[in-house]
């Protein structure tokens, strides 16, 4: 049997693979929301048995050893409280997720890059409050000009966000899986509906 084979299939069985842990601080609170903070299930069970986290929730899959049976973990919390960063880096990422996934000239979604307000051949320096998410279109359509050459305008003024500011930007666009036993810690600081 082909070794690569043998360890991928060993490390992740298909039926497991689909397992993640969702992980939280020791405030209760995901460590990110976007992305979600999630570990593989042989990191999470990995914690567990070395005492770093505590298992709050639990699939219904579990793995064996020849002597051992043990429930995948689906949510578990770091027992060492870890500090969220303050400076938030500026990545094409960031930047996306700061003008919520959408143009700012246009507020079309998709097809994203990003474009420079004062152009850098009109010595526009790329920071955060001179670069926008643009669509493909208005980026072409706006080019080395300025806004007041090509005619168009901002919805927002860019500027540079902070972290919790980025962190709750990104509790609005939430993964395309929730398992349910993440809910009650998602969102656990949201405001109750009456």
């Amino acid at each position: 049997m082909d070794g690569e084979f043998r360890t991928n299939f060993v490390r992740a069985p298909g039926s497991l693979r689909q397992n993640p842990a969702l992980v939280l601080n020791a405030d209760y609170r995901p460590l990110s929301y976007y992305p979600l903070s999630l570990w593989p299930w042989q990191e999470a069970i990995k914690a567990a048995y070395l005492d770093r986290v505590t298992i709050l929730a639990e699939y219904d899959e579990v793995v064996r050893s020849p002597t051992t049976q043990i429930r995948i973990p689906s949510v578990v919390v770091l027992k060492d409280f870890v500090r969220p960063q303050k400076r938030v880096a500026f990545t094409r990422f960031n930047l996306f997720l700061r003008d919520q996934f959408c143009c700012q000239y246009c507020g079309a979604v998709g097809d994203l890059t990003f474009d420079h307000v004062i152009p850098r051949a009109r010595g526009g320096i790329t920071s955060w409050e001179n670069v926008v998410a643009a669509c493909s279109r208005c980026n072409l359509k706006k080019g080395s000009k300025s806004l007041s050459q090509s005619g168009m305008t901002l919805r927002r003024t860019p500027r540079q966000p902070g972290a919790e500011e980025l962190k709750n930007q990104g509790r609005k666009f939430p993964p395309n899986f929730l398992h349910d036993s993440w809910l009650d810690f998602l969102y656990w600081d949201a405001e109750l509906e009456a």
